[in-house]
């Protein structure tokens, strides 16, 4: 089979954390004085209005409520965007609707709030089970409220995926098996799982930096990734995605939608959005500061800053990037299609014979999918397709 189509998602950016983890350098503030909710629950519908607009006649396939940490939302902010996206599109009726949180803000009456107001899926941002390495990664919850949030949530929630992170400072393979077997046994039918990196401009880059900080090699990375996939494919949680596990038919169905290239709307501060309307396929970002966000809605209706006609060729390696993560591989028919351009035969030969990727033909189509050797050097892998 071939896969499906792609959906059409919102992803909703809630820009505020109780804290800055040190690891972190997503658009995430931290505010000492209390959010204006209803201002900016007015700001993501006014948003929401200018993006159907543009892209009328849609049906919503999945919402994402991503972050910052989303959980910090009051209920009622959350319902007001959920009635803003189903004034101005159809809303599926089998729509997934994510909202990720931390443990540290799980309460069983916001969680309750949240489920009626039509979340059903939630992703919780455990990242480690034992609190040592809680402590090392700046989280503010223990592993017993990361157990507590995990139980209420399951009790709540249609469906429940949490985040692990490894290559941890001081991990070793047996550790991080018998992580991932507590994590099982913690009966989610998806994990995120990622490799700690060290990204600019974080409080680890500045400790890394200066040797405070020592974080696994390459080859015991390869390992723990390689443990990963060992480990929770027998437990029947087989990867679909470089970093993301499911049971069947229990994936991401708004993250697929990125990694399928699809279409989706991006609003609030810092948000990113891929969409097609007059003369093509459009990519979008947000102004980062909230405030600074709030005040340009306020003004305009909306707060892009960026608003760029993509090129063929900038299509089909974005297609290339973000199809190559899934297990699924890409549609080389449909990659020509978007791009005008036709793989190297010889490049994909080479690549093929180092064991890096596979083709297969289903229904008549063609698929590139990259091997488990080949996910562990994804980016060499689609810088030589792509080149």
């Amino acid at each position: 089979m071939t896969a499906p189509e792609p959906g059409f998602g919102i992803y909703v950016h809630w820009p505020f954390c109780a804290a800055k983890c040190p690891y972190c350098d997503f658009n995430s503030h931290v505010r000492h004085t209390p959010v204006d909710q209803a201002r900016f629950a007015r700001g993501l519908a006014a948003e929401l209005a200018h993006a159907a607009r543009l892209a009328p006649g849609r049906t919503v396939s999945s919402i994402f409520f991503g972050g910052g940490t989303p959980s910090l939302m009051e209920v009622a902010t959350v319902g007001a965007v959920l009635d803003a996206v189903a004034r101005h599109w159809t809303v599926a009726r089998d729509v997934e609707v994510t909202l990720e949180a931390n443990p540290g803000s799980a309460e069983a009456e916001r969680f309750a709030g949240y489920r009626a107001a039509g979340v059903n899926r939630l992703s919780l941002g455990v990242q480690a089970l034992n609190d040592r390495d809680l402590n090392r990664l700046g989280r503010i919850h223990d592993v017993a409220e990361a157990r507590a949030a995990i139980e209420l949530a399951r009790a709540t929630f249609d469906r429940l995926s949490f985040d692990l992170i490894y290559a941890r400072p001081d991990q070793t393979v047996a550790e991080w098996e018998a992580e991932l077997r507590a994590a099982v046994a913690l009966a989610a039918d998806h994990l995120s799982v990622y490799q700690l990196t060290i990204e600019e401009e974080t409080r680890f880059a500045d400790l890394h930096r200066v040797g405070k900080l020592v974080v696994p090699d390459a080859d015991l990375g390869a390992e723990l990734y390689e443990a990963t996939h060992r480990v929770l494919d027998a437990a029947g949680l087989p990867a679909y995605e470089i970093s993301n596990h499911a049971a069947p038919g229990a994936e991401c169905r708004h993250n697929l939608v990125y990694w399928r290239y699809g279409e989706y709307v991006g609003v609030g501060a810092g948000a990113h959005g891929r969409l097609v309307h007059g003369e093509g396929r459009h990519a979008t970002a947000t102004e980062k500061n909230p405030e600074k966000w709030l005040r340009l809605v306020e003004a305009h209706g909306h707060g892009l800053i960026t608003d760029d006609v993509l090129t063929l060729e900038e299509q089909g390696d974005e297609y290339l990037l973000m199809g190559l993560r899934l297990k699924e591989g890409i549609d080389l028919d449909r990659w020509e299609e978007i791009s005008g351009r036709t793989l190297d035969p010889a490049r994909l030969a080479d690549l093929e014979a180092n064991g890096l990727v596979e083709q297969v033909r289903e229904a008549g189509r063609r698929r590139v999918r990259a091997t488990l050797s080949g996910f562990e050097v994804l980016d060499a892998v689609v810088a030589d397709l792509a080149a």
